[in-house]
């Protein structure tokens, strides 16, 4: 007979809240704990399910061409709340799907708070939930507190690994100069005018990079001198360290821009992207930093068209933590040493706030299925869902396991030869194909 104990999932971030919403959805209760207000984090500015702490983007929003656009359309396949959210809440981004942060969270939690069978309880989780909890989903984050980590790293045996994660700074649209800085997407994308671009000369540029390197940074503490950075999201200053022209070719590339009053292309360009949908804050992409807050500000201040620039929020550092998966998890996301508990979210060894949310989709459907008594087989590999599933638990090395985003380096190669221009598409159309033969078994199975 199936549990009639409802699910609880620790953990009001995107992934838990998916989760949740999942569990929901098959028509199973569910109890969602937060411990936001009762404790706050280091990164977290309001107590509201599923803030973004860090970018207001989801990234890019082709299904065709890019692996984390597939995975969107696969998630609204599955009945995503947090894309459901984010279609609703959408602001210009040219081929990326940004939010309005504070009207994400508000949908989120709106949403959640709804549905009968959800409910929301306030409080911390201290250590390993109660041995009466039978089916729990832990999607506490990056930022999963002290007990409940050290708990998790006793019951494992394995020691929790952690890298630096970062936050972007906002500006006041009002604060912006137009008389140097204009309105363009890369290569005209989107709309053709979703971001704010502040051209640099060669010379503007190797004195900011220059001013990056000795600028003041915040002081480490004790636990964060060995931590290692997630290169896919680098402190700006770090990336300067690496090499003179290292922002010229990331965060900071002119490709696909030109200056309208010039009618060239700059050395370098910093470009900013509307983060609410009023369109009066924008978060300057691509800037995570370590730099103190006076020194942020006195150096982007020297960026042109930034000179007078208001900051709604400066960057700033956090310690992520997450566990290594291909050892301690099984294929449906179930601890090895307790089955009972089930990973989502960062802490599976995902990175970015899509690959987190799906790990909360997959582990609340998994959830919901076990406790109506019913089977459900991981999604095929060949689609974005299964092929982040199946790296993080078992096609990943666990001696060298790091977070990763979804890519179609992750996929099955394709049974046919073909221009590699053409692969990607076929990749996820095959996709298209396999999701949709899933969700029918899954259905079925429910039935």
């Amino acid at each position: 007979m199936p549990d009639s104990k409802p699910v609880h999932v620790i953990g009001g971030g995107l992934a838990g809240c998916e989760a949740a919403w999942q569990v929901a959805r098959a028509g199973v209760s569910v109890i969602l704990h937060e411990m936001r207000p009762t404790r706050g984090t280091d990164a977290h500015q309001t107590d509201g399910l599923a803030e973004l702490v860090c970018s207001n983007s989801f990234r890019s929003d082709d299904a065709d061409n890019n692996a984390v656009g597939l995975l969107h359309e696969e998630m609204r396949c599955c009945g995503s709340l947090i894309f459901a959210a984010a279609d609703q809440t959408k602001v210009p981004a040219g081929g990326a799907l940004a939010v309005d942060r504070d009207e994400f969270s508000a949908a989120v939690e709106s949403a959640l708070e709804d549905d009968p069978l959800v409910t929301l309880v306030r409080e911390e989780i201290t250590g390993l939930p109660p041995a009466d909890w039978t089916s729990v989903i832990v999607a506490t984050g990056p930022l999963t507190s002290d007990p409940l980590a050290d708990a998790i790293r006793e019951l494992t045996g394995e020691d929790s690994l952690a890298f630096f994660d970062a936050i972007a700074p906002i500006v006041y649209k009002d604060s912006i100069d137009f008389d140097i800085a204009w309105f363009q997407s890369r290569y005209d994308k989107g709309d053709g005018a979703d971001y704010i671009n502040c051209p640099l000369s060669q010379a503007q540029y190797e004195t900011f990079v220059q001013g990056l390197v000795d600028g003041d940074k915040g002081e480490f503490k004790d636990w964060e001198a060995s931590t290692p950075y997630f290169d896919g999201c680098l402190p700006i200053e770090v990336m300067a360290e690496r090499g003179a022209e290292t922002l010229a070719f990331g965060p900071m590339k002119p490709v696909g821009l030109n200056d309208p009053r010039t009618e060239d292309r700059a050395h370098a360009v910093v470009q900013l992207r509307q983060d609410n949908s009023l369109g009066t804050l924008y978060n300057i992409v691509g800037f995570q930093t370590k730099l103190t807050h006076s020194e942020q500000a006195r150096l982007f201040r020297t960026i042109p068209g930034l000179e007078d620039a208001r900051f709604a929020r400066l960057g700033g550092l956090h310690r992520n933590t997450f566990i290594n998966s291909p050892q301690v998890l099984d294929a449906h996301l179930r601890l090895k040493a307790d089955p009972r508990l089930r990973f989502a979210g960062q802490m599976t060894g995902v990175e970015g706030y899509v690959e987190s949310a799906a790990m909360g989709l997959l582990a609340g459907r998994f959830a919901a299925a076990e406790d109506l008594g019913e089977s459900m087989d991981a999604p095929p590999v060949t689609t974005a869902l299964g092929a982040l599933l199946g790296h993080i638990t078992s096609g990943a090395d666990a001696k060298t396991f790091q977070p990763m985003n979804v890519n179609y380096g992750l996929f099955p190669p394709l049974d046919r030869k073909m221009r590699k221009r053409d692969r990607r598409a076929a990749k996820s159309a095959r996709a298209r194909e396999d999701l949709a033969e899933w969700l029918g078994a899954s259905k079925a199975a429910a039935e």
